[in-house]
């Protein structure tokens, strides 16, 4: 059944793990029988793992999971979790001696949202795995939303809360398109079709959204802004997509994040999006690049408007 989650693509599980006090968490993406990956990375400071695994030319072709964290590049150690996970699930690429799951995945920085010294390590996302289903996906300030934040044009002062979000997009000829987003950017988060600003950066005396695009604009600097930002996420797909594809697609879905965040790619945000593709049905790169997009818009609306 549809939903509107990334779950819809069959194959796909999403699981959270958290902790509410420290202010982060973790979100791992799996797919037990391996898809075809691919990442762009578009911000200027970003922290990831195996993305180099992830380009056409190198040996490896499909990925078993994504993490997707908070804690900055401590959060990278939430992928050993992962793959202990699979390990123990015999999933992984088969190297004769032993199967080497592959994860990729990315962090966000969320050291300033709650307690620094709490980060995202292998037990979490550990737990995160046993946590997966292919069902419904909270949203919102869960896994690697939990300390997501948006607007931080001024610092935390004038910042509002981020989150996780996620959507799916079903095409004809059974093809399905979804995405999850970590919204944790500098920029403000829009109605893509109205510009509407929905979360971002307020005036601290008013509580009035002071549009980080125009105040860029007219004040020219980011002396209050900190480069503790970035969007991360994963397209998934049931389509059959070569590498260079998946790549292709990655790329594509970054204007999804144009239209929604205001602004965005910046040299303090280090978004980074990852492709799955299943290779169930056959279709045109340029229709999944399109969905994609429209995913991706989304999901980061669906990430602050659910928290």
């Amino acid at each position: 059944m549809y939903k509107g989650f990334i779950t819809d693509v069959p194959g796909i599980e999403v699981g959270h793990a958290h902790d509410y006090n420290g202010g982060t968490g973790c979100t791992v993406v799996i797919c037990r029988e391996g898809a075809v990956g691919g990442v762009d990375v578009r911000g200027s400071a970003p922290g990831t793992r195996e993305t180099d695994l992830l380009r056409p030319t190198n040996l490896v072709q499909k990925v078993h999971a994504v993490m997707l964290s908070g804690g900055s590049a401590f959060g990278l150690a939430a992928a050993n979790g992962v793959m202990r996970y699979l390990e123990e699930q015999g999933v992984g690429f088969d190297t004769v001696i032993a199967k080497v799951p592959i994860v990729a995945g990315a962090v966000v920085f969320d050291l300033e949202y709650g307690d620094s010294r709490a980060r995202p390590d292998e037990n979490m996302g550990y737990q995160a795995c046993k946590n997966a289903g292919s069902g419904p996906v909270p949203q919102g300030s869960v896994g690697a939303g939990t300390g997501a934040t948006v607007g931080k044009i001024l610092g935390m002062r004038g910042a509002m809360k981020g989150g996780i979000g996620t959507s799916s997009i079903r095409l004809s000829g059974g093809i399905v398109v979804g995405a999850i987003v970590v919204v944790n950017a500098l920029g403000d988060v829009v109605e893509p079709d109205t510009g509407k600003i929905l979360a971002g950066a307020r005036d601290p005396d008013t509580g009035r959204f002071i549009d980080t695009r125009k105040f860029l604009l007219g004040n020219g600097d980011l002396k209050e802004a900190t480069a503790g930002n970035t969007t991360i996420g994963v397209i998934a797909t049931n389509a059959l997509l070569d590498k260079e594809q998946a790549n292709k697609v990655a790329s594509m879905a970054h204007d999804g994040l144009a239209i929604a965040i205001r602004p965005v790619h910046t040299m303090l945000d280090g978004d980074t999006l990852f492709a799955l593709a299943t290779g169930k049905v056959q279709a045109d790169v340029n229709v999944i690049g399109t969905a994609a997009v429209e995913a991706v818009a989304r999901a980061a609306v669906n990430a602050v408007m659910s928290v």
